[in-house]
């Protein structure tokens, strides 16, 4: 938390589960821990934690796990939150009609503001009605509602015939994995409608991920209220998008549809997959330059590759100078330790990826 506001960011704490009797002295645990680190609100959907935490006097955004659909369920809320996340199956329309309620009958949180509408934007989607899920806890005994998902959705499987063994032909074997959301090109039409806060979904994701989908997304916000949002941009966007984890993407019930859209893969589409090829040995800040081993592979000039670490984050630059031995070379194999130039402070044992096409990767 307090490294979020050195650095002027807003930070949360989920605790979005259902909660037993067993887990409420935690519950509070983490909540005053919450409060004394000063984080900035925290994400929940049992009243239990609801309650606790604003008895605290902490910040309460109410989770889509709670499927708030309607103003009067925006209206109970309001008691406790500043910020509410709509249910992910609503279409613009019903949001719009939310937002106007909002303003009409004057409806605001404990901050003393009108209650905030949060969407989700971007990412993974749950095939289950805002994510209350029983499939995880049926199949695995890891309950999705107690943030234990092991995903079997996201798995192949197949339809067969009790009596016969006959399998049934089915266009999709990914039958119950929805592709992710992404709502960037139709941003301006989520403002219009009166969100206020977008949520992007990025559990388990690299930093590249999160740098990327944030990069994009902020800087659609931006082209929107300055006016500059076009569907050339809306073109640059897509294609950065792509390069980062996707199971493919579709618009959500947003825009009216009501049938969902199935990933016809497992794993992820990106159109750039990262190889791991060293680490980061040294830094010398004086020079702007970094230090390497490589330990799997090669690099070579032009080649584009991100850096990783807990502090450094994501780094991605292309390769315009390497030296092996101090000696200028064109290309750097496994086992040699070696330099180039980074524009930023990298750290020792951070990870060094090679960008390459998904394609090739594949070939």
């Amino acid at each position: 938390a307090s490294i979020c506001r050195d650095n002027g960011l807003q930070s949360y704490l989920t605790l979005n589960i259902t909660l037993y009797d067993n887990d409420l002295a935690e519950m509070r645990r983490m909540v005053d821990v919450a409060v004394e680190s000063k984080i900035s609100a925290i994400i929940a959907s049992d009243i239990a934690a609801i309650e606790y935490a604003r008895s605290r006097g902490m910040e309460v955004h109410i989770s889509t796990q709670s499927n708030v659909s309607n103003i009067e369920a925006v209206k109970f809320y309001s008691r406790f939150a500043d910020v509410v996340v709509l249910a992910r199956e609503l279409n613009m329309e019903q949001v719009k009609a939310i937002y106007d309620a909002i303003i009409r009958d004057d409806v605001r949180g404990p901050a003393g503001g009108l209650v905030r509408i949060e969407m989700f934007a971007h990412g993974a989607l749950c095939m289950a009605v805002s994510g209350k899920c029983y499939l995880s806890l049926h199949q695995m005994n890891s309950s999705a509602n107690r943030g234990a998902c092991l995903q079997p959705c996201r798995r192949g499987y197949v339809v067969t015939e009790k009596e016969s063994g006959d399998e049934l032909e089915i266009d999709n074997q990914y039958i119950m994995s929805p592709k992710d959301l992404k709502t960037i090109h139709f941003l301006n039409k989520m403002i219009d409608a009166g969100v206020r806060v977008f949520k992007i979904e990025g559990r388990a994701r690299g930093p590249e991920y999160v740098k990327t989908v944030c990069r994009n997304y902020d800087e659609a916000i931006h082209a929107y209220l300055n006016e500059a949002f076009s569907p050339e941009r809306i073109e640059r966007w897509d294609k950065s998008l792509a390069t980062v984890f996707n199971r493919g993407f579709w618009d959500g019930y947003y825009l009216g549809q009501r049938l969902g859209e199935w990933s016809a893969n497992y794993g992820s589409l990106a159109t750039k997959k990262k190889l791991y090829i060293g680490k980061v040995t040294n830094y010398f800040p004086n020079l702007g330059v970094g230090e390497f081993v490589m330990e799997t592979g090669s690099l070579s000039l032009n080649d584009e590759i991100l850096i990783t670490g807990p502090t450094t984050g994501a780094l991605q630059l292309n390769v315009e100078e390497l030296r092996y031995d101090l000696e200028p070379v064109d290309k750097v194999i496994k086992g040699q330790r070696f330099s180039m130039p980074v524009p930023e402070k990298v750290r020792r044992n951070d990870k060094l990826f090679k960008m390459i096409d998904a394609l090739k990767a594949n070939e």
